[in-house]
């Protein structure tokens, strides 16, 4: 029985992350729940802003599901290779994390309210994985398109790693910094549990709130996670 657990690889640099393509993968660009494009340009009042949080199947759902939400996609940043595919995220060789493009409206829902559905959903002291998903294409992270974003996404990290404190779990491993590019996942990937209710979530309340969160609960993640 090995009763040492091996520390996961961080992001490879990026001489040793995979060509990809120069063209992007083709989606049809509308959302299968609520029928928004996903691609810009979006409304000018909208406000755009990435998140890692493990699986992106049932982050996505976590975020479609808010009010002032205009639209949600599933793809692939934070990292080096070009237009990647699935299969070569899940090789740990892109650099690249599973992420969720959110659109919103902030006179509807603020950041506040994006980073309370963030911090509770998902574990974000664990490194370099979720749960039983281990490598760096499930890192946590935060991607902000603004300055001001990034500010206070930091801010955020603060407040939320004091309750963590408070209630003995560890530090904060989550990724803040600005966006570059996203990618967009292939179409059957953009809200998955939409099309597949039962497919695999590991998403759901992970035992801290995070009480600066101006607005409501979540949805149930649900699924097999």
């Amino acid at each position: 029985m090995n009763f040492f657990k091996t520390r996961p690889a961080g992001v490879p640099a990026s001489e040793d992350c995979l060509p990809g393509r120069e063209t992007p993968l083709q989606i049809s660009g509308k959302h299968f729940v609520n029928g928004t494009s996903m691609k810009p340009p979006f409304p000018a009042q909208m406000e755009t802003i990435v998140f890692g949080m493990g699986c992106f199947w049932g982050a996505e759902r976590l975020f479609w599901e808010l009010d002032g939400v205009y639209t949600t996609a599933a793809g692939y940043s934070g990292g080096t290779t070009p237009n990647p595919t699935y299969g070569e995220t899940c090789t740990s060789r892109t650099g690249h994390t599973e992420a969720v493009l959110v659109v919103f409206d902030p006179a509807v829902v603020n950041l506040e309210a994006l980073f309370k559905v963030f911090w509770e959903n998902h574990d974000p002291t664990q490194y370099m994985g979720q749960g039983n998903d281990i490598g760096s294409q499930y890192r946590t992270a935060i991607y902000g398109t603004t300055d001001a974003q990034v500010e206070a996404a930091r801010a955020s990290r603060a407040r939320y790693q004091s309750e963590l404190t408070s209630s003995g779990f560890g530090e904060i491993t989550t990724e803040i910094t600005a966006a570059g590019e996203f990618y967009y996942a292939e179409e059957e990937h953009q809200q998955y549990l939409a099309k597949n209710p039962s497919g695999y979530c590991n998403h759901g309340f992970c035992q801290v709130a995070y009480s600066q969160a101006l607005v409501g609960e979540a949805p149930d993640c649900g699924g097999s996670g």
